[in-house]
């Protein structure tokens, strides 16, 4: 899943591809180096940035996504936790809708997953709530309280990916706890996305800026494959996909049958 950011202050590549022709520029880059999913977002959720309306939101989404769905090169994705933005980027052409507050901010955003069948990504977060000490048990928490707005609203289990929430609300300790235990995860029965990419716990192990952590992340992305990630959503396709190229042909070995 390659990363496209349509705004001015996302913490990496804010401003890079607030161009339309630039971002579709960067969406066909990405495709060309393996991804097969590209997620449109048109608001910065780092800490502290600034909201936006939702109609400037879908002013800056909408017509990449019309455009990318034109081209039929990749899924879309859209990254939204609005509800209105959600159904006009479906029609638009989304076929997947990725909120980053797991429908508890806008619950209304499962029926628009219900009603159309795109895929959803039900991400965990920590922010605005109280979190349990214990990095797994809130992932429990949080995330079984989605799925129960998701089964609500109709939401079949097969359209829906988790993803825990790397960096939200979560300290260097938190997201390299996160990443050891990550495998716990699977009780809960679920495809599971992976967004690590130039976060600030890669720069806190690597000691280097956003714009220079593609190899850190490419080491989470081994890390995390090897133990049952199956999406990996970043800004470098290309170190990305050939890092996990070497983590599938050694879970390709660990399973093949010994002798000769």
């Amino acid at each position: 899943m390659g990363i496209l950011n349509i705004t001015p202050d996302s913490f990496s590549d804010g401003g890079s591809y607030e161009a339309p022709g630039r971002a579709l520029e960067q969406a066909q880059r990405m495709i060309d180096e393996g991804a097969h999913i590209i997620d449109v977002g048109g608001e910065s959720t780092r800490p502290g940035a600034a909201a936006v309306s939702a109609a400037e939101e879908q002013d800056r989404v909408l017509p990449i996504i019309a455009a990318l769905a034109r081209a039929r090169d990749a899924l879309i994705s859209v990254d939204t936790y609005r509800e209105e933005t959600a159904r006009l980027a479906v029609q638009a052409g989304a076929h997947i809708v990725n909120d980053v507050w797991g429908l508890q901010r806008e619950p209304g955003i499962a029926r628009v997953a219900a009603e159309t069948g795109a895929g959803l990504v039900i991400m965990h977060t920590g922010r605005d709530r109280d979190k349990l000490q214990d990095v797994i048990a809130d992932q429990f928490l949080f995330l079984r309280r989605s799925l129960e707005i998701a089964s609500e609203a109709g939401v079949a289990e097969g359209q829906i990916v988790l993803d825990p929430g790397f960096g939200f609300a979560k300290d260097a300790d938190e997201n390299l706890d996160l990443m050891a235990r990550f495998g716990e995860l699977e009780q809960l029965g679920y495809p599971w996305l992976a967004g690590t990419s130039r976060k600030r716990f890669v720069g806190h192990v690597t000691g280097r800026d956003a714009a220079d952590r593609d190899a850190g992340t490419a080491a989470t992305s081994v890390i995390l494959r090897m133990k049952g990630a199956h999406v990996f959503r970043v800004h470098n396709v290309a170190i990305n996909v050939d890092a996990l190229a070497f983590a599938d042909a050694m879970l390709a070995r660990q399973t093949k049958p010994s002798g000769r």
